[in-house]
């Protein structure tokens, strides 16, 4: 025995372990320095810690310690602000239950399913064992049953069924927040479900589509049917007057056949389908621009040969995200269909669509970015970094205090538009209402597209390396979060979106926009608390009036260039004057004050900043253009 281990194991009976403060701990063995004869092997005697089987790392043994994994519990019971919101404007004790209830589930069974969907992705068969073409697209146990589970929730239903009257919206969409981020990108087939049945009732419900509709809004899963959206093709995106080449051969029957090629199908796997296409006329002359465009009703079906009929699937797109859902090419060849506009009148057919399902991806920003700030926070309580919890570190609560005012001030934003939508399918939306819908909805849409990448970004973080770990689950979130800026109308695309609804309505939406404002502003006086919130809103509000009077005096390439601005601007006055509103009201908590005044300390209207700046000015086009390209500037040395 070597001096050293004698010495250890006359100090600590049995040499392999210590007794410190009451605390049984391992003992650190420390090699001898003894050095054995070339040739010779150590006695056991001289490798006491192999000896006793207690070293903390060898072969199987990686350690005793083990990271608790973040713990998603009900998001509903989870959630203040979402509770706080419905007692105010929809206090049910039904509507409590029903969520309540359905969160538990959500937290315990569903989003093991939407795990599920991430990691079996959809697989596309061309052909059956014996050559056959099938086009089969196959998808996970756990997508069926997010299906099934829709119709039984009543998460395209609720919409139509109204139990709550205007605040009908309210409660699907607080539903559909709730899901959203353990549906395994379900919520993708529902929004264009949802659109798609809009779009039926605003056209009228009866043949060919009233089947069609009453399958869509059923609560039995065997009858539900969801909806696609086939309307990009290879010339263009949110361009559909340009980009759209798909054709309609008239039928002798009164229907029609569809040929061309649709580029990017989401959710691909639904049973029915509504599409633009061109109309033939007898010499096989089409309308070009959006005049000749007609929007049409397909049933996805297939033949006694077990072939799609009319469709062959070309592939399935490999996406950065949204894995779990089937996006396709597809060939239509022949695809029956019927008309369901007016011929010429498909672009505007499909506005009440766009409404809807802007409105779906505003909800899931809203669920993304509250998904990732209640597990970070649950993480915070389970996570040691340098002596201490990270719930403990000012640094760490700061960050995720500044991600909770966004992801608040987002849900506020987007619930705003989900009331005005519910008094508009009511009949009893004013025409301040109603400007405010056409307003807002772009606008909810790019902002909080926005937001929800960059405070599911900065989630990530919230779990250090394991953010960046696949398996966790937590990449998913981010790359899901990145198509909400993209899916319907990029920033860019919905930001001159605004800039027409301002236009085709003489300006009257900014007027109502304003107004309303003021109104939520007006109640403030009863919290002396909310002064500086108050004073910001108020002065930002001011600013953005002056801008547009300035703007109205220039050209219209002025207001272009200040597009994006003018929407993050209207965005965040908008949701500024939310969150007093919500902290004046007599259900309010200290936590809504604060959120209030931390909102407002930011730029409430930068579109005025930068006007200052004079980067709206028509010579900065083409010094834009030569940064980008690094060319030359004229008159530059």
């Amino acid at each position: 025995m070597t001096v050293c281990t004698a010495i250890l194991n006359r100090c600590v009976p049995g040499g392999c372990c210590r007794v410190l403060c009451g605390v049984t701990r391992p003992l650190l063995h420390i090699r001898s320095a003894s050095v054995a004869e070339p040739g010779t092997r150590r006695s056991d005697e001289d490798r006491p810690w192999e000896a006793a089987g207690r070293l903390p790392f060898s072969r199987a043994r990686t350690g005793s310690f083990f990271q608790d994994r973040p713990v998603l519990n009900n998001p509903f019971l989870e959630d203040a602000l979402l509770r706080g919101y419905l007692r105010r404007h929809l206090p049910q004790e039904v509507v409590f239950s029903d969520l309540c209830a359905f969160g538990e589930r959500v937290a315990k069974e569903v989003d093991e399913w939407g795990r599920d969907c991430e990691v079996t992705p959809p697989q596309l068969v061309h052909f059956d064992p014996w050559g056959r073409r099938v086009d089969h697209i196959v998808t996970s146990p756990a997508w069926k049953r997010m299906k099934d589970l829709s119709a039984q929730e009543g998460l395209v239903a609720i919409g139509y069924e109204r139990p709550c009257g205007e605040w009908s919206r309210v409660y699907q969409m607080s539903k559909l927040y709730i899901f959203s981020p353990s549906s395994g990108l379900y919520t993708c087939p529902l929004a264009m479900t949802d659109g798609a049945t809009k779009v039926i009732q605003s056209i009228g419900v009866s043949w060919p589509v009233e089947e069609a509709f009453s399958r869509l809004t059923t609560r039995q899963p065997e009858r539900f049917w969801t909806s696609g959206q086939w309307m990009t093709e290879r010339q263009g995106g949110s361009d559909v007057a340009s980009g759209t080449e798909t054709v309609a051969v008239p039928q002798t029957d009164g229907s029609y056949k569809l040929h061309g090629f649709k580029w990017f199908t989401s959710a691909t796997d639904a049973d029915m389908t509504l599409t633009l296409a061109r109309v033939q006329d007898s010499t096989g002359a089409t309308t070009p621009g959006s005049r000749g465009l007609s929007l049409f009703y397909a049933e996805v079906s297939r033949g006694e040969d077990g072939r799609l009929r009319g469709i062959e699937v070309q592939r399935l797109k490999d996406k950065l995200g949204t894995r779990q859902m089937p996006t396709a090419e597809l060939l239509l060849d022949g695809l029956p269909a019927h008309r369901l506009s007016e011929e010429g009148r498909g672009v505007a057919s499909i506005a009440n669509m766009l409404t809807i399902t802007r409105i779906h991806n505003s909800v899931s920003a809203a669920a993304a970015m509250r998904r990732v700030v209640q597990l970070a926070r649950d993480y915070a309580t389970r996570r040691t970094a340098f002596g201490k919890l990270l719930k403990d570190h000012p640094l760490h609560m700061q960050t995720l205090a500044r991600m909770e005012v966004q992801t608040r001030g987002a849900f506020l934003l987007v619930m705003d538009v989900c009331r005005l939508l519910g008094r508009e399918e009511s009949g009893i939306a004013t025409q301040l209402d109603t400007h405010l819908l056409r307003l807002l909805t772009p606008v909810v849409k790019l902002y909080t597209g926005k937001q929800a990448v960059a405070v599911v970004s900065e989630g990530l973080e919230c779990f250090g390396g394991q953010g960046y770990i696949e398996d966790t689950g937590l990449p998913g979130l981010l790359r899901d979060a990145q198509v909400l800026s993209i899916w319907e109308g990029t920033t860019n695309v919905l930001s001159l979106d605004v800039l027409r609804c301002v236009a085709r309505s003489s300006g009257m939406v900014l007027h109502a926009y304003i107004t309303h404002v003021k109104f939520l502003l007006a109640g403030s006086s009863s919290v002396p608390s909310l002064a500086p919130a108050v004073k910001a809103v108020d002065g930002a509000l001011s600013e953005l009036e002056e801008f547009v009077q300035v703007a109205a005096t220039r050209a219209p390439s002025y207001l272009e260039l200040a597009a994006r601005d003018l929407a993050y601007s209207l965005a965040r006055i908008y949701t500024g004057a939310l969150l007093i509103d919500h902290a004046c009201w007599k259900g309010a908590s200290p936590t809504d004050t604060y959120t209030a005044l931390r909102w407002c300390e930011q730029d409430l209207c930068p579109v005025a900043t930068t006007q200052t700046r004079g980067c709206y000015d028509l010579n900065t086009v083409p010094l834009d253009a030569a940064l980008v390209y690094d060319q030359p500037i004229q008159g530059k040395n």
